[in-house]
C-alpha cells in the first residue's frame, strides 16, 4: 500500500490565507500545506511562524514557502489574492483587479501539471470563480468557491440568538451572489428539522415580532458590519475554507452553499453562484437543487442574472 500525503496549497498570505492556514494546521486538515505569496519572504516568514505551533497542535503539518512550479502533486490549491477593499466599495467593485490577478497566476499554477481542485476564496468570489474555470480548463466540479458559506454560517449565528439554540441546530442556506443580491432560502430553514416558519406562528407571543427580511438584511451586512471597524474578515472565511478543504480531502460528501457553476441546475447556465452542493474528492459531487418558493426563484433568477452581466462585462462568457 502507497500512503500519499493530504497536500494543500495556500496562494496569498493575506489576513485570510493565513486565517486559513492556521485553521487547517489547527485541525490537522492535511499532511503538507505549501504557502505562496507574491513576496516570497512573506510566505517563507508565515511558513515560519506556523512551523511553531506544531508542539501545541494533535498532529504535526508540514508547512513551508513554495512556488507556483511546485503545484503539480497538490490535491488543492486555495485562492485568497486579491486587492484590498476600501470602505464603501462592495465585492463587485474589485473584479477587474482580482480577475487581473488571476490572468497572472492560474496559467503559472496549470503550467506545473496541477489536476487537483481550486478552492476560491478571492472576491467577487462567483466571478473570479468562474474567471479561474475558464482559465484553468479543469471540469466544472473541480473548480469550487466559497460562495455563500460563510453567509449561511453568519445566518446560523443570528438565529441561533433568537429562538436560543445553538447554531448547529439551525439548517438553512443563503443563496445568489456573495453579495448585495444574495438572500435567505427562508422556505428551507428549520430548527430542530422544523420549519422556522412554523415555529414563528406556533409561538406568536415569544417570536411573532421577528422579522425575517431584518434578519436577511443583518445577515448580507454582517461583513461589511466586520470590514468597517478591523478592515477585513478573516477568521470565519479561513475556517470555511478549512472546513471545505476537509470536505474535499475527507470525501466526506457534506452539503455545503458554494460557488458552484451550472449547467442547467436552477433552469441557470453559464454562471457561478451560491448553492448547497455536495463536497468530496471530486470538488463538486453534486449540486442540491432545493424546491424554492416561486419569490425565491424570482431572487435566484436575479442574482443569476447580475452576476452574469458582470461576466459579460469581463468579456467571460462565450471565452473558450
Amino acid at each position: 500500500m502507497v500512503w500519499k500525503p493530504r497536500k494543500v496549497a495556500i496562494v496569498g498570505m493575506g489576513v485570510v490565507g493565513s486565517s486559513c492556514a492556521y485553521a487547517l494546521i489547527n485541525q490537522s486538515v492535511c499532511e503538507e500545506l505549501m504557502l505562496i505569496n507574491r513576496t516570497s519572504e512573506l510566505a517563507m516568514a508565515q511558513a515560519l511562524d506556523l512551523s511553531h505551533c506544531m508542539d501545541f497542535t494533535q498532529s504535526w503539518t508540514k508547512v513551508f514557502a513554495g512556488s507556483y512550479d511546485q503545484c503539480g502533486d497538490v490535491d488543492v490549491i486555495i485562492l485568497t489574492p486579491g486587492a484590498p477593499m476600501n470602505k464603501g466599495q462592495n465585492r463587485l467593485e474589485l473584479m477587474e483587479s482580482s480577475i487581473d490577478i488571476m490572468n497572472e497566476i492560474v496559467p503559472l499554477i496549470m503550467q506545473s501539471g496541477f489536476n487537483g481542485i481550486f478552492l476560491v476564496a478571492t472576491n467577487p468570489v462567483d466571478i473570479i470563480t468562474y474567471t479561474v474555470w475558464r482559465l484553468s480548463g479543469l471540469p466544472r466540479n473541480r473548480v469550487v468557491g466559497t460562495g455563500t458559506s460563510i453567509d449561511s454560517s453568519r445566518l446560523k449565528k443570528i438565529l441561533s440568538e433568537i429562538f436560543p439554540v445553538e447554531p448547529k441546530s439551525v439548517h438553512g442556506y443563503v443563496l445568489g451572489e456573495h453579495g448585495e443580491s444574495q438572500f435567505v432560502a427562508w422556505s428551507h430553514v428549520t430548527i430542530g428539522g422544523k420549519p422556522l416558519t412554523q415555529i414563528i406562528s406556533q409561538y406568536p407571543q415569544r417570536f411573532g415580532l421577528v422579522e425575517l427580511d431584518q434578519l436577511a438584511e443583518r445577515t448580507k451586512l454582517a461583513g461589511y458590519e466586520i470590514f468597517n471597524i478591523k478592515g477585513a474578515t478573516c477568521y470565519g472565511i479561513g475556517s470555511a475554507l478549512a472546513f471545505i478543504t476537509r470536505s474535499i480531502l475527507n470525501d466526506d460528501h457534506k452539503i455545503i452553499a458554494v460557488s458552484a457553476i451550472l449547467d442547467g441546475e436552477y433552469g441557470e447556465r453559464e454562471v457561478c453562484v451560491g448553492v448547497p452542493a455536495i463536497i468530496s474528492k471530486d470538488g463538486v459531487k453534486e449540486v442540491v437543487e432545493l424546491h424554492l418558493h416561486a419569490s425565491e426563484q424570482e431572487n435566484f433568477h436575479y442574482s443569476c442574472d447580475l452576476i452574469r452581466e458582470h461576466l459579460y462585462q469581463a468579456s467571460l462568457l462565450g471565452a473558450n
